[in-house]
């Protein structure tokens, strides 16, 4: 009965997903409605103070999360307080009560209520190609293309891009940091045509930003790893700092999935890294991949903990019981799941996967490229959409939500007791104008500041 249902519900969601992208950007430009309902703006004629470069300093009037309100045993609101964070070197280094004692010589800013949410976490970008910070590009019709398709008409557009794709990285970073997110783990084009030139762009991003942003780099083979024949290119991207090897649909473009597998997972046991593998295959063959790779973690031990499988469509496919035993096999082995939460006629088992105790993460994929034109860069979104598709609208649900956003960083537990954040923690938080968790990631306020290693990278606050 549930299965009949689906496709209208689905109609319902991706309506909604394109309202709430639209609202994301009417967010950018307007600022946010939410100001003037939790209280949190600036007094007229306050001055702010858009670079903060002390290394000790308060931060008051902080809003902080301190439990749940119960009506019986059901979650119904979420109490908060005010306090001021003090921050020092990089870490939280106490957080006084409204009201208390302090040093009168450390500088004061001022957020005038305003809610702390930990930093988000962009796990799944493509920061080294895209149309972002230049003209107006839609992608050409997908209609009928093969991801083949799809490849050659990439390799042809790798060169108009390679010339600006270091200041359109960059320019990426900071439309991430305006909408809270400080870490990432952007995957980086190893093709024929670009060589290693787009990780050496993206390095040198990256190195500009190497004080307010971090990043994880995956070496890609998006034009499939033996198909375009560059796993001495892979490996050489290895010795220049790579942390990850990546992958792509190891029989719909290499056309032999355990040869493709094999070579990818080599590199890795040979230089000691990681693997993030895009999969997007819905066949059995996507199915028998995901077998293949976990029979292989299980076999190498030095593997364990350090692949993630991004999208991973063909778990969709699978019935319950066989969800139930690869997840507990993901879990065992420490595989993660990256997923951009997408919408539409597949619907992913994310939830079944949590419990299983898989560890899921979340990503842009696209801001705009030749691939999509829709992403917004802001992972609080992809909160929200995880809250459309799987938990509801009720407070408890909302506010777990914000986990796939924030990599399990949670204000509260889900027993409603302060889980963050707490003395000693690094000082990586985002300000927004609501009054709890569950209140930003179903209405998605506007980020009004950002800070990384309790560096300001976004935004403003007031000066005391």
């Amino acid at each position: 009965m549930e299965n009949q249902q689906q496709p209208s519900r689905r109609a319902f969601l991706s309506q909604t997903g394109k309202l709430t992208t639209a609202w994301a950007v009417v967010g950018m430009a307007g600022g946010s409605a939410m100001a003037a309902t939790t209280g949190t703006s600036r007094p007229a004629g306050e001055a702010g103070a858009s670079t903060l470069s002390d290394r000790h300093y308060y931060l008051s009037d902080v809003r902080l999360e301190e439990g749940f309100e119960y009506e019986g045993e059901t979650v119904i609101g979420t109490r908060t307080a005010l306090y001021t964070l003090e921050i020092k070197d990089g870490k939280i280094a106490a957080l006084h009560a409204a009201g208390a004692k302090l040093d009168d010589g450390l500088p004061r800013y001022q957020v005038h209520g305003q809610l702390l949410l930990p930093a988000m976490r962009d796990m799944h970008i493509h920061l080294d190609k895209t149309f972002y910070g230049g003209p107006w590009q839609a992608p050409r019709p997908r209609q009928g293309k093969t991801i083949m398709d799809m490849i050659a008409r990439e390799q042809k557009l790798l060169p108009k891009l390679l010339p600006t794709s270091q200041q359109r990285a960059e320019g990426l970073i900071a439309l991430l940091q305006s909408k809270g997110s400080t870490v990432a783990r952007s995957h980086c084009n190893i093709d024929p045509v670009s060589g290693l030139k787009s990780l050496e762009h993206l390095q040198r991003a990256l190195e500009n930003h190497r004080s307010d942003f971090s990043c994880e780099i995956v070496a890609f083979p998006q034009h499939g790893l033996l198909h375009s024949k560059v796993d001495g290119l892979m490996r050489e991207a290895m010795g220049m700092g790579v942390q990850y090897v990546g992958g792509l649909d190891p029989t719909n473009v290499d056309g032999a999935m355990e040869k493709s597998l094999d070579a990818m997972f080599q590199i890795a046991l040979d230089s000691g890294k990681g693997v993030d593998i895009h999969l997007h295959e819905t066949s059995p063959a996507g199915v028998a991949a995901i077998n293949y790779m976990v029979d292989t973690v299980e076999k190498n031990p030095a593997l364990k903990g350090k692949v993630t499988i991004s999208h991973a469509f063909a778990l969709t496919t699978l019935s319950p019981q066989a969800l139930s035993e690869i997840a507990t096999r993901f879990a065992a082995q420490g595989i993660t799941i990256a997923s951009t939460v997408p919408i539409g006629s597949l619907v992913m088992p994310l939830p079944q996967l949590s419990e299983k105790g898989v560890f899921v993460m979340t990503g842009t994929d696209s801001v705009i490229d030749h691939w999509s034109p829709f992403g917004s860069g802001d992972m609080l979104e992809k909160a929200n959409l995880y809250a459309q598709l799987y938990h509801g609208s009720d407070e408890f649900h909302l506010s777990r939500s914000l986990s796939i956003a924030t990599g399990g960083v949670l204000p509260l537990d889900d027993s409603g007791k302060r889980a963050w954040p707490k003395a000693g923690d690094d000082a990586a938080f985002t300000l927004v104008p609501a009054s709890c968790s569950a209140e930003a990631v179903a209405r998605m306020p506007a980020r009004t500041a950002t800070f990384h290693q309790g560096r300001m990278v976004y935004g403003s606050v007031g000066q005391a």
